[in-house]
């Protein structure tokens, strides 16, 4: 448990308290040329907190959609070699009384862009989040890695 803490606290420090660019994938509602399905990436900003990456978009948008029907979802951080897998699910209009405080975060660390991307008095500007559930910080030049289990709150070091 204390190596969780431990890698808990090292991700607040690099994403928490700031604008991440991350990509983000979820999975298509059309399928591929194969019928097989197919993911569909893209780059938001996010907010990190406590096991979570927030973002503020829209409810009309495909990848809200797409966590609809399927709320697995896949991110990476290139520049410090992490990637994850987790939970998407929309919180809801940024305006509700739940979100009054989270909102209020992301509208601060988002300061610099958020009045020009966003229309809060519009109800579907949503909060998407994304729970992690398992999580890699990859090394390979150094031959070295940590897998986190958010579920199990296990770390597993190799390398």
């Amino acid at each position: 448990m204390e190596e969780f803490k431990t890698a808990m606290g090292h991700l607040q420090e690099k994403f928490g308290n700031k604008d991440n660019l991350i990509g983000i994938s979820t999975i298509a509602l059309e399928p591929s040329t194969d019928g097989q399905p197919q993911p569909d990436a893209r780059f938001v900003d996010a907010y990190y907190e406590d096991g979570a990456f927030y973002t503020v978009t829209y409810a009309t948008t495909k990848k809200i959609q797409q966590i609809t029907v399927n709320p697995h979802v896949a991110l990476c951080y290139v520049v410090d070699s992490f990637t994850a897998t987790g939970r998407g699910e929309n919180l809801g209009w940024v305006k509700a009384d739940k979100n009054l405080e989270l909102a209020a975060k992301l509208r601060e660390v988002f300061a610099e862009w958020y009045q020009d991307a966003n229309n809060d008095e519009d109800p579907n500007t949503c909060i998407l989040k994304v729970t992690l559930e398992q999580g890699l910080w990859n090394f390979p030049h150094e031959g070295r890695s940590t897998a986190i289990d958010f579920i199990a709150k296990t770390v597993i070091h190799k390398g």
